[in-house]
């Protein structure tokens, strides 16, 4: 079966969200920074308040608002600067291979995916998982990286399906 599909940058960025919002390690580094920093925060406030003539009760109502506010907007802050690396890295170098025009055939061997840098194969078995979003569908070939197939441009139903049973699932 053979596939047609353009990618963009916003697809590469949505792809990194994406996989920061459901790995293990990116989920533990948003729930280790949202947690700790408020509770240094406060550490701060009590070491203020022992090692100055401060007093106390402002001290800590002003971290502790701080610590709140912390907890509540840092994921939001977390993933706009996922999405900022992302779009930075991407604007660093070229992309050619990355973005634009892909053609992607699966067969019984595997799949290949055909772009304006050349070809490039795996296997059925170096497909790891089969991930979706609302807008994207990612065949993973290792923990941290994907073959990227934007829904506006397959129908979402078939492709699900094909691979599913491309898979064996």
């Amino acid at each position: 079966m053979e596939f047609q599909y353009e990618l963009t940058e916003e697809d590469v960025v949505a792809f990194n969200v994406y996989h920061v919002k459901n790995s293990n390690l990116g989920r533990k580094s948003l729930r280790w920074q949202r947690v700790v920093s408020p509770l240094l925060f406060l550490l701060f406030a009590f070491f203020l308040s022992v090692s100055t003539e401060l007093e106390t009760g402002p001290l800590f109502v002003v971290f502790g608002l701080t610590a709140i506010l912390w907890a509540i907007y840092y994921p939001k802050y977390f993933y706009w600067h996922v999405t900022r690396q992302v779009r930075k890295a991407l604007k660093e170098g070229k992309n050619d291979g990355l973005v634009g025009s892909h053609v992607l055939k699966m067969n019984k061997q595997g799949l290949t995916d055909i772009s304006s840098n050349g070809e490039s194969k795996m296997t059925r078995e170096a497909v790891k998982q089969f991930k979706e979003d609302v807008g994207h569908f990612y065949l993973y070939n290792s923990a941290v990286s994907a073959v990227i197939i934007p829904k506006r441009d397959v129908d979402a139903e078939a492709f699900r399906k094909f691979v599913n049973n491309w898979l064996g699932h």
